[in-house]
């Protein structure tokens, strides 16, 4: 474990308070500082300077000082001024999930991919702690890894949702189980290229040893191992028979044997199969007795805004999809309706070409109500495949689609886009679907 004298934090979110906590509880000095000046940072900033840290708001250029680490938050691009402005002064950079995992004695499991990595982090914590170990979900899902061994440092485990954004400044990083669930286009507005996109998840297994468990796809295990160069015995999850751990219709089987109903599941379909797949690999990994696991995947229950049926009125469902951010989200959750659908989509695109998505929605959508800065391109992309109208708020889309629908059939949201052009958060917005659907329901 490195130890820091001075130390600068780079932003000042949840992690970045969080990486100040910890630093200054090792006895570390602390900058901490943060482009922005807002009521939140204000209230952080005040509350670190009560620690003894420096803060520095509203900064265009990192402080002066002889500093031997920057820990830079998720929420700052690595390739941004800013950062590339610490660089040049030779000042390392340390990401804020690498520095907290650093300080943890305990073991440790990693999910990262596009999709899904919530509700499987949220479900493998759930089934270690049904094995009477104590599992911490952290990272981009629940408390900053830096706050988590604060709060829990005799944990078992922690169990990571690691992103692209924090995996973009780790370099000692080494779970001791890892998992890629899947690569589908995202953040290519901070990336760049898919491939670029897909290097920097492999991070996840490059420190891995012998001994380490690592976790993908089959089409992505050769191309991941080339790139990590990782050391941990790798394995694959699918739906294939020749896949280590792979799902079939209600249940999951190992290739060396052993198999656990899954049957009326959260993960019991085939687009979240491959997931409970790797789920159940990951839980054996780490001790977990496969009727525990079975038991833990029956029992799970979804994340808010995660395929999230929020009620059903005059015999129409709707879903509350709204964590459905790109559009291989979209597609995964047009699949998993079991209903004709009327869909919702838009707000501010991560991506260009919508086109991926027109064979699912001929064959499963009824018709699209757009909102947003994405709509007239969702438009132009779709409306030769399925009936397209432009709502602009969300408001008027659940109004449009409520008139739309007959019974047995859904009104899903799962907008492909971020949520920022009309909301502070997804979860914002999923509220706001909620509200709307029951208003006149």
């Amino acid at each position: 474990m490195e130890t820091f004298r001075q130390a600068m934090v780079c932003g000042l979110g949840a992690s970045g308070a969080a990486a100040a906590r910890l630093l200054r509880a090792a006895g570390v000095a602390v900058t901490a500082v943060d482009e922005r000046e807002s009521p939140e940072s204000r209230a952080r900033a005040a509350a670190l300077a009560e620690l003894g840290c420096a803060v520095a708001l509203g900064v265009s250029a990192p402080p002066a000082g002889d500093f031997d680490v920057a820990v830079v938050s998720p929420g700052l691009p690595a390739q941004g001024a800013f950062l590339a402005a610490v660089r040049r002064r030779g000042i390392p950079l340390l990401s804020e999930m690498e520095l907290g995992w650093s300080r943890f004695r305990g073991r440790t499991l990693a999910v990262t991919g596009s999709n899904g990595k919530s509700s499987v982090v949220k479900a493998l914590a759930e089934a270690l702690a049904a094995s009477g170990q104590r599992a911490v979900p952290c990272g981009n899902y629940g408390l900053p890894v830096c706050q988590t061994v604060l709060d829990e440092p005799a944990a078992d485990w922690l169990v990571i949702e690691a992103s692209s954004f924090q995996l973009e400044t780790c370099a000692d990083f080494r779970p001791d189980v890892a998992v890629l669930l899947n690569v589908l286009p995202n953040h290519l507005d901070r990336h760049g290229t898919l491939e670029a996109y897909a290097r920097l998840k492999a991070r996840t297994f490059a420190r891995q040893r012998a001994g380490d468990l690592a976790l993908t796809p089959p089409e992505w295990r050769e191309r991941f191992q080339e790139w990590s160069g990782g050391q941990g015995e790798w394995r694959t999850f699918g739906t294939d028979a020749q896949c280590d751990f792979r799902h079939g219709p209600h249940r999951l089987a190992a290739r060396d044997g052993g198999a656990i109903d899954v049957a009326g599941s959260y993960f019991d379909n085939a687009v979240l199969g491959p997931n409970a797949a790797a789920l159940y690999g990951a839980a054996r990994a780490a001790g977990v007795p496969a009727d525990t696991a079975a038991a833990a995947l029956r029992a799970f229950r979804p994340l808010p805004h995660r395929a999230e049926p929020v009620g059903e009125f005059a015999g129409v469902r709707y879903v509350d999809d709204s964590k459905a951010t790109n559009l291989s989200a979209l597609i995964a959750s047009v699949r998993m309706q079991d209903r004709p659908v009327w869909l919702i989509a838009g707000g501010r695109p991560k991506e260009s070409d919508f086109s991926a998505a027109v064979p699912v929605l001929e064959e499963r959508v009824r018709g699209v109500f757009l909102i947003g800065e994405a709509a007239p391109a969702l438009a132009a992309a779709w409306r030769a495949a399925v009936p397209c109208e432009i709502c602009g708020t969300l408001d008027r889309a659940v109004a449009a689609a409520r008139r739309a629908a007959a019974p047995g059939e859904t009104v899903l949201l799962a907008p492909a886009c971020t949520s920022y052009d009309q909301f502070r958060a997804y979860g914002e917005r999923g509220d706001a679907f909620r509200h709307f659907a029951r208003e006149k329901g």
